[in-house]
């Protein structure tokens, strides 16, 4: 006697579901069942559907078929977009620093090589206030490149010293390459301040000097010494007489 029965019935939709598209064990159905749903898995949205199909016979008994299918989605996560404008805000004014900085020290450079017997050049460089902005400017950049692995970099060695590696590290960060650039701007018009007025006290050229300080600060204070040297005998027979 043969004798086939089958089952069919309309799709059933499952609310509840368990994480990563799980299935419970020990569930037998009689039908097919399909399930539509989505889930939070390690940081992306999966789209589940999973079709249980369930057939039955007096030879092979029941069994379940599933055949699931899933589609991940990325997450746009609205802190990267954060993270990428506070970058490019912090590329700017980087930038900006760097620029301002060097115009602002580029009047002085030039009284002191056009005009360097001006009253107005004297004054000038007799002020502080260039010094005190820079410096301000300087600390400012240096708070916002600080991070705890500036110390380390800075002493890497054993001996507490630094090491090539570690400060060409430290200065492959744009704020930190800016706020170096700001130190050496202050640095090298305080040199060139000192050549220009000890040119003034004791009557010795300066200006080729001061050039050089803009740049090349250590050339221009190995040039000023030079001079000084040069000159020297001659302003003693100046006095001489």
């Amino acid at each position: 006697m043969y004798f086939s029965s089958c089952f069919s019935h309309s799709p059933l939709t499952l609310k509840a579901m368990k994480p990563c598209g799980s299935v419970g064990k020990g569930k037998n159905f009689a039908f097919p069942i399909r399930s539509n749903g989505a889930e939070l898995c390690d940081g992306h949205i999966v789209r589940s559907r999973v079709n249980l199909s369930g057939d039955w016979s007096f030879i092979g008994g029941s069994r379940i078929i599933v055949k699931p299918k899933a589609t991940r989605l990325l997450l746009h996560y609205p802190k990267r977009g954060q993270m990428q404008a506070s970058c490019f805000i912090g590329s700017q004014l980087t930038s900006t620093v760097f620029t301002v900085g060097t115009i602002a020290v580029l009047p002085f450079y030039t009284l002191m090589v056009l005009a360097p017997k001006s009253e107005l050049t004297k004054k000038s460089m007799e002020s502080s206030i260039p010094y005190v902005v820079l410096s301000i400017l300087y600390a400012y950049l240096l708070y916002l490149s600080w991070t705890p692995e500036t110390v380390r970099l800075i002493f890497a060695s054993k001996y507490l010293l630094p090491e090539l590696a570690g400060i060409a590290k430290m200065f492959s960060s744009e704020m930190t390459l800016a706020s170096a650039w700001i130190h050496l701007l202050v640095v090298d018009l305080f040199a060139a301040r000192h050549i220009f007025q000890d040119g003034l006290k004791n009557q010795i050229e300066t200006r080729h000097s001061v050039s050089f300080c803009l740049f090349f600060c250590p050339i221009g204070i190995l040039t000023h010494v030079i001079t000084k040297s040069m000159t020297k005998p001659a302003r003693k027979e100046g006095h001489g007489l």
